[in-house]
């Protein structure tokens, strides 16, 4: 179920797109099981998911000096939150495709977020939040800490290029012992208005995934990636 919340970031206009690169098998899980993937957020590779920046921390750490527990929260809330990451972008993006798929088996999944504000309402046992990462410089600007999703939706200015929206999922109320992540229920045909083949992909592989994805009983618009089009001289 998602929810909307007015202090966090967002695009205001519906028809924003988003993408999500993923390889195959993580694609034919999404179909097949029609569930999305959340991870859990202490289980990305970047070591600073859902921690704070060096002001931010200072002022923590004198309220936690009267208040130990008040440190210990922060420290332990990051196994209960999980987190599904996409990409705001207009175009494709050579740079997702290098960095999330594996050498030419991928695809991109294009939604729009209004498609993934409404394909999240599917799912009624968990809350969904969806929010704009914000780029910062750890070292001097400050994260607020008034709102327990903040730190989740801040990263380093090096990651500016993945120009990342997040579903967020806090999961502390529901007493859960999460592995890596859990699956969510989601509106599949909502969700996905097209699907985008590896640029480098070759013609059976696009031939499997047309096959693969009619056998699961969908009928996605499916394309080749523009970025290796015809040269026109």
């Amino acid at each position: 179920m998602y929810i909307d919340d007015n202090n966090i970031k967002l695009p205001t206009d519906p028809n924003t797109i988003v993408w999500k690169y993923l390889d195959l098998s993580k694609f034919v899980d999404l179909l097949l099981y029609r569930k999305l993937f959340m991870s859990r957020s202490d289980k990305f590779e970047d070591q600073y998911e859902g921690t704070f920046s060096e002001p931010t921390f200072e002022e923590i750490r004198k309220l936690s000096l009267d208040n130990p527990t008040f440190l210990d929260y922060y420290k332990t809330h990051r196994k209960n939150v999980v987190i599904s990451s996409w990409h705001i972008n207009e175009y494709e993006s050579f740079a997702m495709w290098q960095i999330f798929t594996q050498k030419s088996e991928g695809l991109a999944i294009q939604s729009t977020l209004g498609r993934l504000q409404e394909a999240l309402d599917f799912d009624k046992d968990y809350t969904q939040h969806i929010g704009e990462v914000n780029y910062i410089d750890y070292k001097k600007e400050y994260i607020p800490f008034d709102n327990t999703f903040f730190p989740f939706l801040f990263k380093r200015k090096s990651f500016q290029y993945e120009r990342e929206i997040r579903i967020i999922s806090d999961l502390t109320a529901n007493n859960l012992t999460i592995d890596n992540g859990l699956k969510i229920d989601i509106d599949i045909k909502k969700l996905i208005e097209k699907i985008y083949i590896h640029p480098k992909s070759e013609n059976w592989y696009k031939n499997l995934v047309i096959e693969l994805v009619k056998r699961l009983g969908f009928d996605f618009e499916i394309e080749k990636s523009d970025l290796e089009s015809e040269i026109l001289i």
